[in-house]
């Protein structure tokens, strides 16, 4: 009899050890993986704007960040922005400049003008003005710095003004007419560009 009790105590410590051992391993299957391709983990904002939806975004060969010849008058480190070619030319000197693709703002919103660089914030937080919310209700008071917010990595923010230079979460856009002012570029050129130039930069709008 107590052989017999041994044995159905044992029998039942190997079950439960049998099921603690697949219980464990399927956790750890939980949590052992690899990310897609084309696809990076973050336990914060990541450092790219654009690392978690590579595989997605399609730009225009023409809109691609490229150095290209560029005449003008300009000093080194000045911003021109041309709305009508969807290209802002940060000039480099010696005929040269480096030109990214960029969205533009809507009918009935362009504007022109010279200004500077009055601030630049990573990952900004957003809060759209009055008029904004008056023609869009669903947009929220005010949304946190992310990848899903419109500002996207980066913004340069241009003089006194509500306008600025800002990444996006829709890099389709580029190319467009898109905004309610704003120039927006894709975040991998917007943090490029932001590491590139200073506060107190001119800003040239065509």
């Amino acid at each position: 009899m107590l052989r017999s009790s041994r044995a159905a105590l044992y029998g039942a410590a190997m079950v439960l050890s049998a099921l603690v051992f697949t219980d464990a391993a399927q956790a750890a299957s939980y949590f052992t993986f690899d990310p897609p391709p084309g696809m990076s983990l973050t336990d914060g904002k990541p450092k790219n704007g654009l690392q978690l939806k590579k595989g997605k975004v399609k730009l225009d060969p023409k809109f691609m960040r490229q150095v290209v010849a560029y005449q003008t008058r300009e000093k080194p480190g000045t911003i021109v922005v041309v709305t009508g070619q969807k290209f802002l030319y940060l000039v480099l000197g010696k005929g040269k400049a480096l030109r990214y693709g960029i969205g533009t703002a809507k009918t009935g919103f362009e504007w022109n003008g010279t200004h500077k660089i009055t601030r630049m914030r990573e990952w900004p937080d957003w809060t759209p003005p009055p008029e904004m919310r008056k023609r869009r209700p669903e947009l929220p008071a005010h949304m946190d710095g992310g990848i899903n917010n419109p500002l996207g990595a980066r913004a340069l923010y241009i003089g006194s003004t509500l306008y600025r230079i800002h990444g996006t979460n829709e890099p389709w856009s580029i190319g467009q007419d898109v905004s309610s002012g704003c120039i927006r570029m894709v975040n991998d050129d917007v943090e490029d560009l932001y590491e590139r130039v200073k506060i107190g930069a001119k800003v040239i709008v065509l």
